[in-house]
C-alpha cells in the first residue's frame, strides 16, 4: 500500500487476461442481477409473508430498509474500495448478503425479518458501489458509458423478472425461497469473482 493514501488511484491497474476480464464482468453482473431482484422479487411475496409472521404495521419496512441500508452503503464504500482495494470488498459484500439471505430466509418475525433485510441492504449497497467502481478500472472513458450501460439494465431487468419470480416461488415452494434462492446464485457469483476478479 502507498505510504501517502490516495497516490494508489495514479497506479495503472494490472492488465487483465481475456478469460480474467470475462470472468469478472460475469461475477459482477450476476452479483448486481441478485442485488437488484431483491429489490423487487420480495414484493409479491409479502401477502404470505405477512400471513405467516404477523406484524403488518412493519411490513413496508422490509423494503424501505433494504433501500435505505444501500443507499447509505456507497458513499462510505467507494472510498474504503480506493484505499484499501476492491476485491476484499466486493467479496466481503457478497458474503454479507448471503448470510443475510439465508437469515431472512429463517427470520421467525417481522421485526429479525426487516432486521435481516436491512443487514442484506448493506451487502447489497456494497456490491453495487464496487460494482460501479471496477468499471472505471477496467473499462477507458470512451467505453465506460456502454459498461454503465449493462450494469443499468440490469436493474431494468430485475424490475421486469423480481415480481414474476417472487410469485412463482412463492406460489410453488415458500415465501422463503424467495431469499434462499440467492445462496447458489450468491455463492456462484462468489467464486467467479474469487478465480477472476
Amino acid at each position: 500500500m502507498a505510504e501517502n493514501p490516495g497516490t494508489e488511484l495514479l497506479v495503472e491497474p494490472p492488465r487483465l487476461t481475456r478469460s480474467q476480464f470475462l470472468g469478472t464482468m460475469a461475477g459482477l453482473v450476476l452479483a448486481m442481477l441478485l442485488a437488484a431482484l431483491d429489490q423487487t422479487v420480495v414484493g409479491t411475496a409479502m401477502p404470505r409473508i405477512v400471513a405467516e409472521l404477523g406484524g403488518f404495521a412493519q411490513y413496508t419496512w422490509t423494503v424501505t430498509i433494504y433501500l435505505i441500508a444501500s443507499t447509505l452503503t456507497g458513499p462510505i464504500v467507494g472510498r474504503l474500495a480506493d484505499i484499501y482495494g476492491r476485491k476484499r470488498f466486493y467479496l466481503a459484500g457478497i458474503g454479507i448478503f448471503l448470510a443475510a439471505s439465508w437469515l431472512c430466509g429463517a427470520a421467525w418475525d417481522m421485526t429479525s425479518l426487516v432486521a435481516f433485510r436491512g443487514l442484506q441492504g448493506l451487502g447489497a449497497g456494497v456490491m453495487q458501489m464496487v460494482a460501479f467502481t471496477v468499471i472505471a478500472d477496467l473499462f477507458p472513458p470512451a467505453r465506460r458509458g456502454q459498461a454503465q450501460g449493462i450494469f443499468a439494465s440490469v436493474f431494468g431487468i430485475s424490475s421486469i423478472l423480481g415480481p414474476t419470480v417472487g410469485g412463482y416461488i412463492t406460489d410453488h415452494l415458500s415465501w422463503r425461497w424467495v431469499f434462499y434462492v440467492n445462496l447458489p446464485l450468491g455463492l456462484l457469483a462468489f467464486t467467479v469473482l474469487v478465480l477472476a476478479f
